[in-house]
């Protein structure tokens, strides 16, 4: 009873804290900024102009028996992403897109480098992207855009296939969105021999448009990408096959309006009543395993977003997700210690799921409106161990995707099992306390 009360009061204190952050965060956010513009610089044709941005997401994380001594909390503050976006158009038809990313950019979330899940895989936080720099080139797109049907994008970009991976973590309806397992391009920390991409993007082509049978929105994206490469005598892709990608998604509702074949996980609203069904797919010939222990790699995804106007003015949003991989390689072989020197690209073999609700309330408070949610993630690997995360949490929505605080409460050990699909994986049930904040213009 008194190791409870002294846990109790120490989750406690930490709530207080965390509330008082969030407190200051919020008003932080709130700020009235001195000047406002739209960020594009415009010629006399109206087809050429070019536009600036950027992008910030910082947050904070607590992280029960997360401490250097294995016991205690914890405490990190952490850049999670930091970009800066370069759009333009050099006529009606021809545009680009350049986006770097801080690469190195030490994140709180799981204690993770800027990016999301990439430590986890690699057991650093930092200097974990090879010969990259801290400041690099995330996208580099040269665009055809022809007609609301057909359309051709080339360059790196990101690999199609699921929404969770094309809202990106600014069109997240939550923050800490990258739950369930990554995509080859996700999965790995680099390009060239031994790696398949980064951060979800891969040097390739995309086709892509929409149709609109019936009156409804149907759009399509199909990539070919280059995936992973491997080294001669290492790694399993020595023929250097391809990576095939494509996604479907119907919308039954309003049509959703995004850039290209981009996505996003809510509208607040502000595009009436959604309903939309996608489906994806990923396939590489000898894209995962080893030299020695080799497969093909294939992902099918399945996901739904649901958002409703209330009466009210309240916003119901729904997400679901289920994911399933195929790569059957030997794992006991792959993960073995004498595996080191075949190179293993060990992708997930198996299926998860994950679902959130959130209510977005109608009362605006101060310069924001509340927006409680809660989601389950659940993931499967065929070989190791289930891993499980229940997560509690409120955003604070001040201009949509562009200024948002988040305070979010998570237990499970998807944390602490991170990315090791190994037959041996262990990891314990922890607490999480984050809170965050993004900006973006």
């Amino acid at each position: 009873m008194e190791v409870w009360q002294t846990g109790k009061g120490r989750a406690a204190r930490r709530a207080v804290a965390a509330w008082a952050i969030m407190a200051l965060l919020m008003g932080m956010a709130a700020a009235p900024s001195s000047a406002h513009a739209d960020g594009k610089i415009k010629s006399d044709d109206p087809d050429k102009w070019i536009s600036l941005g950027l992008g910030i997401k910082s947050s904070f994380a607590a992280q029960e028996n997360g401490a250097a001594n294995g016991r205690g909390y914890s405490n990190r503050f952490g850049i999670d992403f930091q970009r800066f976006y370069l759009n333009g158009s050099l006529n009606k038809y021809l545009k680009f897109e350049v986006n770097t990313e801080c690469f190195n950019c030490p994140g709180s979330i799981n204690g993770l480098g800027s990016g999301g899940n990439t430590a986890s895989r690699t057991g650093t936080t930092a200097n974990f992207y090879g010969g990259n720099s801290t400041l690099g080139l995330l996208d580099a797109i040269g665009k055809f855009e022809y007609s609301p049907q057909i359309n051709l994008w080339v360059g790196r970009l990101l690999v199609t296939g699921e929404r969770g991976e094309l809202n990106g973590p600014f069109y997240m309806a939550l923050y800490d969105g990258f739950k369930t397992p990554f995509n080859s391009a996700d999965f790995s920390g680099n390009f060239g021999k031994g790696g398949a991409g980064l951060y979800g993007r891969d040097n390739g082509a995309v086709f892509w448009g929409e149709v609109n049978p019936g009156g409804k929105q149907l759009q399509y994206s199909l990539g070919v990408y280059t995936g992973l490469q491997s080294a001669s005598g290492v790694g399993p892709n020595q023929q250097g096959s391809l990576m095939y990608a494509g996604r479907l998604t119907y919308n039954f509702l309003n049509p959703e309006k995004n850039p290209g074949y981009y996505t996003s996980g809510t509208y607040y609203g502000k595009a009436g009543d959604i309903l939309a069904l996608g489906v994806g797919a990923n396939h590489q010939k000898d894209g995962a395993g080893t030299f020695t222990a080799k497969s093909d790699f294939t992902a099918f995804i399945a996901d739904l977003l649901f958002e409703k106007v209330l009466p009210n003015d309240g916003v119901l949003t729904i997400n679901a997700e289920y994911k399933e991989y195929f790569a059957n390689y030997n794992k006991q072989r792959a993960y073995s210690g004498g595996s080191a020197a075949d190179g293993c690209f060990c992708m997930f073999d198996g299926h998860s799921f994950t679902a959130y609700a959130l209510y977005l309330l109608p009362d605006t408070v101060g310069v924001g409106k509340f927006q409680p949610y809660g989601r389950y993630t659940w993931v499967q690997p065929s070989e190791s161990s289930t891993r499980k995360e229940t997560e509690l949490g409120v955003n604070y929505i001040i201009d949509g995707h562009n200024a948002r605080v988040s305070a979010f409460w998570q237990y499970g050990d998807l944390a602490t099992k991170a990315l090791n699909y190994a037959p041996t994986a262990t990891g314990e049930q922890v607490h999480s306390l984050k809170l965050a904040l993004q900006l973006q213009y």
